[in-house]
């Protein structure tokens, strides 16, 4: 009997605990608040988990965002939300979607949909109730599982079989899938380098970069936040050791000159890959001593902050010191007047590019990383009152000299060298 009831409700192990951590999610975040909400709104009323948070589960990978599926248009969902004084914000709703906020938690909620039109870019849709309907338009059979809160799985296009065999399957078909959107291309890419066991099926890589050129239609924006979720997964480091999606990546992204010398880092820089942000990343992928890195901070809108960054790392690489450069005395003038992202962000960068292990570099690393900043012992209100030095330029620039000497010394300047200063 028991062997019949597993059959017909599809009972496994690995099910139970996949149930057991739905619930567990339904219990523990306010997302429970969202399906009494939706729920209950009227007799047919349904939302569902459904994608990345489901995938995860089933990986046993950490949950970082919950995404929702209802067969409610979104003016329903904004109604059910306020009945139930639940904060929310209409941002995407042009796509359908309702972001509710619980606390510092937010929810995305997708009404049901079907494309009328797409252009490579976005879709037309139009709202539907059928489950199915909707699946049909996600990407990936992988990303197209849904749950209700008690951790009862929707599967119609057999996500959960392909992720625990490892295979990256789109729903129907794949040149059809692309052309509706062509971030699809990056987005094939991230799945395969994190749940594929298998090589690239050769129709799909040819599909890929048959239509590869469409990426051309994509915002600047919405390519680099794909490629950022892709270098922090943990399939980033197996990009360098697959030379296919390796050479789509070189296609997609030109600017990226330094892409091929990642498959020689050394051990520390194999090691810490996944631990770097960013903007540090970006810095390593596209500085080559030419303008590459102000052409992609162009090409790409980075933000005036992140722009910095890079730009401070350039005109640090473009002046060629050796190791030899790596000294307290140097790098203290870099943290105390540009700050301490500045300093650990060129140790990091040499740490990097070296052909092997700085363990100098490293101990730098960690010492600027925990390093307060200091605070000049010497104002103005002290030259003024101690030393007669009226308010204007010469104070100002006798303040600069014994800046300049504090910083050189390590953060520590005596009083006779103040004196002398004052004096001279």
């Amino acid at each position: 009997m028991d062997k019949l009831l597993d059959k017909i409700f599809f009972r496994s192990k690995n099910l139970d605990y996949i149930s057991q951590n739905i619930k567990k999610i339904t219990q523990e975040t306010s997302a429970y608040k969202i399906f009494q909400a939706i729920n209950n709104f009227n007799e047919t009323s349904e939302v569902r988990y459904v994608g990345g948070c489901i995938r995860k589960i089933i990986k046993k990978e950490q949950v970082d965002d919950i995404d929702l599926a209802t067969n409610l248009i979104p003016s329903e969902v904004c109604d059910a939300l306020k009945k139930n004084n639940i904060n929310f914000y209409e941002t995407g709703i042009d796509h359908g979607t309702i972001t509710a906020i619980i606390g510092d938690q937010k929810y995305e909620i997708t009404s049901l949909r079907k494309d009328v039109s797409t252009d490579g870019r976005h879709a037309k849709v139009q709202y539907s109730l059928d489950w199915k309907e909707d699946s049909n338009r996600r990407d990936f059979s992988i990303n197209a599982i849904y749950s209700d809160k008690d951790g009862n799985l929707f599967d119609p296009h057999y996500g959960k079989k392909d992720l625990e065999s490892g295979t990256v399957k789109f729903i129907g078909n794949p040149e059809e899938r692309i052309q509706e959107d062509y971030l699809r291309i990056l987005r094939y890419l991230r799945f395969f380098l994190n749940y594929s066991n298998n090589k690239h099926e050769l129709e799909i890589f040819r599909t890929i970069k048959r239509n590869i050129g469409g990426i051309s239609k994509l915002s600047s924006e919405r390519l680099v936040e794909e490629f950022k979720k892709l270098t922090k997964s943990d399939g980033f480091i197996k990009l360098f050791k697959d030379k296919e999606s390796l050479e789509l990546i070189e296609i997609i992204f030109p600017q990226l000159k330094n892409l091929q010398s990642f498959k020689k880092l050394n051990a520390y820089a194999q090691k810490n890959l996944s631990k770097i942000d960013f903007i540090l990343l970006i810095s390593l992928l596209i500085i080559d001593g030419t303008d590459n890195a102000d052409y992609f901070l162009y090409k790409f809108k980075i933000s005036n902050k992140n722009q910095k960054r890079i730009k401070f790392v350039d005109s640090f690489y473009k002046q060629k010191v050796n190791i030899n450069y790596f000294t307290e005395k140097n790098l203290n003038k870099i943290f105390y007047f540009n700050g301490r992202q500045a300093v650990t962000d060129i140790i990091s960068f040499k740490l990097f590019i070296s052909k092997k292990l700085e363990k100098k570099l490293v101990k730098l690393l960690d010492f600027y990383n925990s390093k307060t900043t200091p605070t000049l012992p010497v104002g103005a209100n002290i030259l003024m009152s101690k030393y007669n030095i009226p308010e204007g330029k010469v104070l100002g620039n006798k303040l600069k000299m014994i800046e300049e000497i504090w910083v050189q010394n390590g953060f520590q300047i005596s009083d006779k060298q103040v004196q002398k200063i004052a004096k001279g």
